[in-house]
């Protein structure tokens, strides 16, 4: 009689250890329960015919080759920054599981809508609002550095340049680089400052003039601008905006028997340019894009399965994960020793030993002449958001015209 009470007790907590283990097995089949299939919707500013929107449709079809059937996808193509709202809720009509929206003006809206529909997962490409207040478990941003892919095709760039200075076709004051920038925003001005700087690392003469189209993607404006940046004397023309056209106006102006070189963006610009693109760079959207949707595949947090700099609901990465990729170097313009220090140059990238934002500069901010920056200590890129943040115009070195 004595121990019937001890058994009594036993008998309780192994009843109530099943019952724990009973709903934990519950919570942990829910939290690890994978779907069948994922319905994903992407938002796009233009269509295949741009390169900008065509590198993120290069990740879109890698989903359907990386999982098949498992995933549904539905896109809304040539949609305005101003229509972005509308676009994106009706993906999420749609049933969309996760939504990937691709241009920096539908951040606003894409962090709205995530407010309201917290089962659906949004992410917004080249954005920064994700840690912003309010901070959402849903609403996710991500960008490639590229400012490494700018600096590597800086150098190729600058290469080039001196084998024109050693063949006593250019002297060292006629290097001077023009650049098709869609915006004065952060993003534009650290590419072409990058950009420069890795010309510079090889032709420390060199200059730069930068005219912006204020649009992102229309072909007649940047191949004009192209144009008269080549009738001023710019040698090389660059570009941070959507269409081919400032190759094009390379290539003609080189039919015409001008000196002049390409670097383009987004996709190898060698077939509208053969006789002057050098080499593109682009970010890879594809280790981003499919892990997120294996995320949501698995219940699980998308930075917790998507490798890179994490910061909060915000990822980033260079050329360490394959996140930004040096596109089709042109071997008919571009020697192998070129090629052979661009491998270099990537590996210390990877190893984290290349200083880009850093010299005898001061940048001024274009919108504040109080507000500047000394490099000679150096400013980190990307050091705590995946999208850029640079946005100083290098004073006496660097021409921003109207």
């Amino acid at each position: 009689m004595k121990k019937r009470p001890m058994f009594i007790i036993t008998a309780i907590v192994v009843l109530c250890m099943i019952i724990a283990s009973a709903f934990f097995s519950m919570g942990n089949s829910e939290k690890n329960e994978t779907k069948s299939k994922v319905k994903v919707g992407f938002v796009y500013v233009g269509d295949n015919a741009t390169p900008y929107t065509n590198n993120f449709i290069r990740a879109e079809h890698e989903l359907t080759s990386e999982y098949g059937d498992e995933v549904e996808i539905d896109t809304m193509a040539n949609v305005s920054e101003a229509d972005g709202k509308t676009a994106i809720q009706k993906l999420v009509d749609d049933g969309c599981d996760i939504i990937f929206t691709t241009s920096y003006g539908y951040g606003e809206a894409a962090k709205e809508i995530a407010s309201e529909n917290p089962d659906v997962q949004i992410c917004q490409a080249t954005c920064s609002n994700a840690n912003e207040d309010s901070v959402l478990s849903n609403y996710h941003t991500f960008m490639g550095e590229i400012y490494e892919g700018r600096y590597v095709s800086g150098v190729i760039a600058g290469e080039k340049m001196k084998e024109l200075i050693d063949d006593g076709t250019l002297s060292e004051k006629d290097v001077v680089i023009g650049y098709v920038g869609a915006f004065p925003y952060a993003e534009v001005i650290s590419g072409y400052t990058a950009f420069f700087l890795g010309v510079r690392s090889v032709v420390p003469e060199a200059t730069m003039k930068v005219k912006y189209t204020n649009t992102w993607s229309d072909y007649a404006i940047e191949k004009r601008m192209a144009a008269e940046l080549i009738d001023e004397g710019c040698v090389l023309i660059s570009q941070h905006s959507d269409t081919i056209g400032p190759a094009v106006a390379c290539e003609e102006a080189r039919a015409e028997g001008k000196t002049v070189y390409h670097v383009g963006y987004n996709q190898s610009m060698t077939s509208v340019a053969p006789t002057t693109s050098l080499v593109s760079s682009r970010i890879n959207w594809k280790p981003y894009i499919t892990g997120a949707v294996k995320a949501v595949m698995n219940n699980e947090r998308i930075e917790d399965v998507v490798k890179g700099n994490v910061n909060g609901n915000d990822i980033g990465a260079g050329f360490d994960r394959d996140w930004v990729q040096i596109v089709e170097i042109n071997e008919a313009l571009v020697s192998k020793e070129t090629e052979e220090k661009v491998n270099t140059i990537i590996d210390e990238f990877k190893s984290g030993d290349v200083a880009v934002f850093k010299g005898d500069y001061t940048g001024v901010d274009p919108f504040d002449d109080t507000d500047t920056i000394d490099l000679s200590k150096g400013y980190i890129e990307n050091e705590k958001a995946s999208a850029p943040s640079f946005h100083y115009v290098l004073k006496d070195v660097i021409e921003v015209e109207d």
